[in-house]
Order: C-alpha cells, then sequence, then structure tokens
C-alpha cells in the first residue's frame, strides 16, 4: 500500500511513518521545503498548492497537519494561525486529492474531540453536536475543509483524536517530567475528564480506519472509559511511584495560560462508540497500561 502523511514531523505524524514503513508499506511525506528524497512531495498548505503530479497512484492518505494548540499563549494572532493551518490546509489537500486521474480511496483526516466542547460529565458520542467557543467552531470548519474530497467520492474518515499518552509530546509529555521530580498533582479541581488514548492505540486505530471500508465521517479515537483528572493524577503517581499532593488552582492556571486554560479545566467525557463498533480492539484500555506503554 501506498500511504501519504502530512504532519509527518509531529508527535502522531512521525511515530505513524515509521509504523506503517515497519508493516512494509510504502510512505510519501507532504512538506514545506523541497523535497530532499524520492519520499517527500512538497505542498503549500496557506498557499494552496499541491504537487499533484507526485500524489497519482496513492493508496490512502493520513491528513495530521496542523499548528499546536497548546504551543504558545492563545493570542489573536496565535488562534487565526491554529484555524488557518487546519482549515486552509485541509481544504488544499482536499481539492488536490480531488483533481487526481486516480484518487486515493481513502483520506482520513485529523480532527479532535475538541469538537464537542465541555461536555461537564455528560458523555458524548459521534452523534452529539459540537460544542461552543473557539475549539468546537475550529473543529466544525476543520472536517467541513475536507468537503471537495468527500464530493469526489473518497471514502473520508474524520479523526476525532483524544489526549494522546506518550513520552514525547502532548499533555503528557509535559506531565511525565513533572510527576517523576514528584511535582505533579491534580489541576483544577480535578473533576474534569480526561478522554485519553495511548500513543501505541492511536496508530493502531488510524490504521483500522485506513482498511475497514465501512468507517467514514467522525470517529472518536478515545480509550473506551475517560477518567477524571483526579484520576488520572492517582494513576500517574502509582505508576510513577511518586507523590502527586500539589495542586495547580484554576486562577494560576488561566493567569499563566489565558484562554487555552479554560480547555485545559475544561470536561471532555468522549466515548468511542464507532470505532468499538468497527470491531476494534484497545491494546491499553486502561490508563494504567497506557501510561507503562509511554514510558517503555
Amino acid at each position: 500500500m501506498r500511504i501519504a502523511v502530512t504532519g509527518s514531523t509531529g508527535l502522531i505524524g512521525t511515530a505513524l511513518v515509521q509504523s506503517v514503513r515497519q508493516e512494509g508499506h510504502s510512505v510519501l511525506r507532504l512538506v514545506r521545503q523541497l523535497p530532499e528524497g524520492a519520499d517527500e512531495v512538497r505542498w503549500d498548505p496557506m498557499g494552496g498548492e499541491v504537487d499533484r503530479a507526485g500524489l497519482e497512484g496513492l493508496d490512502a492518505v493520513v491528513h495530521l497537519a496542523g499548528a499546536g494548540v497548546g504551543d504558545h499563549r492563545w493570542t489573536e494572532a496565535y488562534k487565526q494561525r491554529i484555524r488557518d493551518s487546519r482549515v486552509r490546509g485541509t481544504a488544499t489537500l482536499a481539492r488536490a486529492l480531488s483533481s487526481l486521474r486516480t484518487p486515493p480511496r481513502v483520506l482520513v483526516s485529523g480532527s479532535a474531540i475538541g469538537y464537542y466542547g465541555d461536555t461537564g460529565d455528560q458523555p458524548v458520542d459521534e452523534d452529539s453536536p459540537p460544542g461552543a467557543g473557539f475549539l468546537p467552531s475550529v473543529c466544525v470548519e476543520w472536517e467541513a475543509a475536507a468537503a471537495p474530497a468527500q464530493e469526489a467520492g473518497i471514502r473520508t474518515v474524520f479523526a476525532r483524536t483524544g489526549l494522546v499518552v506518550a513520552r514525547e509530546g502532548g499533555a503528557w509529555g509535559r506531565l511525565f517530567p513533572l510527576f517523576r521530580a514528584g511535582l505533579g498533582g491534580r489541576l483544577g479541581d480535578g473533576r474534569q475528564y480526561w478522554s485519553f488514548i495511548s500513543l501505541y492505540d492511536e496508530l493502531a486505530a488510524l490504521r483500522h480506519l485506513i482498511n475497514t471500508e465501512e468507517l467514514s465521517g467522525p470517529v472518536n479515537l478515545t480509550a473506551p472509559q475517560p477518567l477524571t483528572n483526579r484520576e488520572v493524577t492517582a494513576a500517574m503517581a502509582r505508576v510513577l511511584r511518586r507523590p502527586a499532593v500539589f495542586t495547580v488552582p484554576a486562577p494560576a492556571m488561566r493567569l499563566a495560560l489565558g484562554e487555552f486554560a479554560e480547555d485545559v479545566l475544561g470536561s471532555q467525557r468522549v466515548l468511542p462508540k464507532r470505532l468499538l463498533a468497527s470491531g476494534f480492539g484497545f491494546t491499553h484500555a486502561g490508563i494504567d497500561d497506557a501510561l507503562r506503554a509511554a514510558l517503555r
């Protein structure tokens, strides 16, 4: 199988490229700089340009590119960058794929559980409506931007990914060093739900989306049982064998993180209904197993 990947230098993209290559598949990386090898094709997601000739003959595309949500303080300029990198990048790719003589059979387009907004303790799944606020509005536009690919008959799946448990990056990339140093603790009151997924299961789920013909539209990539931040904190302390007595008060988080703090303190109890119904089996369904897998 010949698979193209955008965002191949990010946490998930790097691991996905390695994973599918180990399975014997050919990987084509879409890059913004001049290609340095036969496995690279140039694209300009913001400028709307793609080397279409290099995309001919693909079986699948996994689109993961986008500015990091937690990488910078949310100024108005950075919020625009978050939105544009997703919406304009997806539109650029979808238009290019729709114009190919032989389009790929599937586009797995990245999305996020931010689609649902703050759900409190209410469970939500793929049938639930979008929430209110900045991230839900971005996710709605992000997914809508793939319309040209859908209209061209390309099976399009939106991978609404949760919090990926990994040592190398994301939320846990910041948490592990703190907990190892004995400085870990709950965030705010700790009652907010965290919908997590191990990096191993994230990669397996993406491959499952590529190969499962009956799947299209939104699919939540989260473990079956979301936990509260308080429960996650206890698991971190248990697995790392470190105390977790510190608490980061909500006002301090708002001072440090600005508007992004509301999403960190927000609660998302997201269930992977469609993933489970399609026969996917989690290797790390529980938080302890997901943490131990990340540490290995």
